[in-house]
């Protein structure tokens, strides 16, 4: 400590410490009623008041007083720690009369009772009100002043988890798609998996389902060319997603064709395509057949077999038949999921704000790539999957988002915890699956901050099967058509991809330092 005297009415700045300890003390709010992090019961509580409001969707504005009497306590605790070994001129060490010491420490004594007041204050708020939030709050410690006289008061706004209804989750009657997977199924996953290692080969005759077809693509709009491709390579797949569309029904409209012929695609376009007013419009691309290829896959040797780890070919067909099997679970759980939220929005109906769905949607993209991997989908497959996700974000983000709200709100009533074990054992799940040490998958986790996204997912995971171990199932046919998606490389509209999320986030800290001048030239006017 210094012994310089300080201006009693000099307001202390807070440490960046300080700034990023308000989050978290916010964000033990998220915590179920009994997690670790609550205060110890024989702690004295602050006497403050707290002003809650609705300012729109999920959306708080909380206005904190703290009493004056509790400032003072905490004011004469820390003098009185400071006093035992005060160093001040003219007085043997621990000796300086009070008074003098509060003038010589009064700043210094200062930022710290600011910051340990703050996340008191923020630690008791989490622990007697139900906020929940999802995300930082919009709160500045810079800009929390302790007066001279009278209670400290600061105000914040913060989204929060939606609040809604409970029904009864347990004995639901949902429908769970099935399906029997047949030779010819297996043999096409085969063909599938295999054709990352193929070659393509010329072809006699029309292009059939899994071919492939070099063209040259224009896509037009209202009698307008909007965007040109020369000698792409197209597979033929049931649905193909470009960077910024999907042709729902490729196979039906390319199938059949020849070299010489011409076939018009429907592209439905996405939030992704370089002019915004384009976004959900249906375009045409007329595809200039130039040749039809198919593909040679490779011999299925015993030392190719061992790229899969199998040693025969009918080990390699249990493998696929295995990896069916998987990618139906998924999809039953999918479906379950869907049903459960449907019900939840039945009983209680619930809207999640635009700009918070946008700011969400890199972490639900990111937790639905966690699990289709899960669901051992190959990369392709997951890519796909996400294209159709990334046509309209913020319609794909609201039924995730929802689903995440509902199973954590389950999760909490049944007291679903995830333990360190649990973790680890995913992380060498994952391992497995990548050929990677489950130290490399970690600390890539780490890097890419999804160690808390991984820890949701267990959770909820944990959840739907508490549903599911309970509920009556009635079986009905899988739909096919919706399993498989091919990917494109080329977009069909020209000009650069939009990154709506991107736009979003700019958009927040264009906003927040607009702001931040804006509160910089009041304080410089008040002066």
């Amino acid at each position: 400590m210094t012994n310089e005297p300080s201006n009693p009415t000099q307001e202390p700045e807070a440490t960046p410490a300080e700034a990023t300890s308000t989050e978290s003390a916010v964000a033990t709010a998220e915590k179920p009623e009994g997690a670790d992090g609550k205060a110890e019961e024989n702690k004295d509580k602050l006497n403050q008041s707290v002003e809650i409001t609705d300012i729109g969707p999920c959306k708080k504005h909380i206005k904190v007083t703290v009493d004056r009497s509790s400032i003072d306590d905490c004011y004469k605790h820390k003098f009185s720690e400071v006093a035992k070994d005060a160093i001040v001129p003219g007085f043997r060490k621990g000796k300086a009369p009070r008074k003098v010491i509060e003038r010589v420490y009064y700043k210094e004594v200062g930022t710290q009772i600011k910051g340990e007041l703050l996340m008191a204050s923020l630690e008791q708020l989490a622990e007697d009100h139900d906020i929940a939030p999802i995300s930082p709050p919009d709160l500045n410690p810079n800009k929390i002043e302790i007066p001279k006289t009278g209670p400290m008061v600061y105000e914040f706004d913060v989204e929060v988890r939606p609040q809604f209804d409970v029904p009864n989750y347990k004995g639901l009657k949902l429908k769970r798609p099935v399906r029997e997977f047949n030779a010819e199924d297996v043999a096409r996953e085969e063909r599938r998996i295999l054709s990352q290692y193929g070659q393509l080969v010329p072809k006699d005759g029309p292009a059939e389902r899994d071919d492939f077809v070099i063209a040259d693509m224009t896509t037009n709009y209202q009698g307008k060319v909007i965007g040109t491709s020369k000698e792409i390579t197209l597979r033929i797949d049931e649905r193909l997603a470009f960077k910024d569309g999907v042709a729902e029904k490729f196979a039906a409209q390319v199938a059949g064709a020849q070299a010489g012929d011409k076939r018009d695609v429907d592209i439905t376009m996405g939030s992704a395509v370089a002019n915004p007013v384009l976004a959900g419009q249906t375009v045409t691309a007329t595809l200039d057949i130039k040749d039809v290829k198919k593909l040679r896959l490779p011999e299925l040797t015993h030392e190719f077999l061992h790229t899969f780890g199998v040693h025969s070919e009918e080990e390699f067909h249990e493998l696929v038949r295995g990896l069916l099997d998987r990618r139906l679970a998924y999809q039953q759980r999918q479906s379950a999921r869907q049903q459960v939220l449907e019900q939840f929005e039945q009983a209680s109906k619930w809207d999640l704000p635009q700009d918070m769905l946008i700011r969400q949607a890199r972490r639900t993209i990111q937790r639905r790539a966690m699990e289709m991997q899960e669901a051992g989908m190959s990369e392709q497959e997951i890519q796909g999957q996400l294209r159709l996700a990334q046509q309209d974000i913020v319609r794909s983000t609201a039924l995730s988002l929802k689903e995440h709200f509902v199973l954590q709100k389950i999760a909490e009533l049944e007291k679903i915890e995830v333990e360190e074990d649990e973790i680890n054992s995913e992380i060498e799940g994952m391992a497995d699956e990548t050929g990677e040490s489950p130290r490399r998958v970690r600390a890539r986790l780490e890097k890419e901050q999804s160690l808390e996204t991984l820890a949701a997912l267990l959770i909820e995971r944990k959840a739907l099967d508490l549903i599911l171990s309970s509920a009556e199932y009635e079986d009905v046919a899988a739909d096919k058509s919706q399993e498989q998606v091919g990917v494109a490389e080329e977009q069909a509209v020209e000009g650069e991809l939009r990154d709506v999320t991107a736009e979003a986030e700019k958009a927040d800290a264009e906003k927040a330092e607009t702001a931040k001048a804006e509160a910089a030239a009041a304080e410089e006017a008040a002066k």
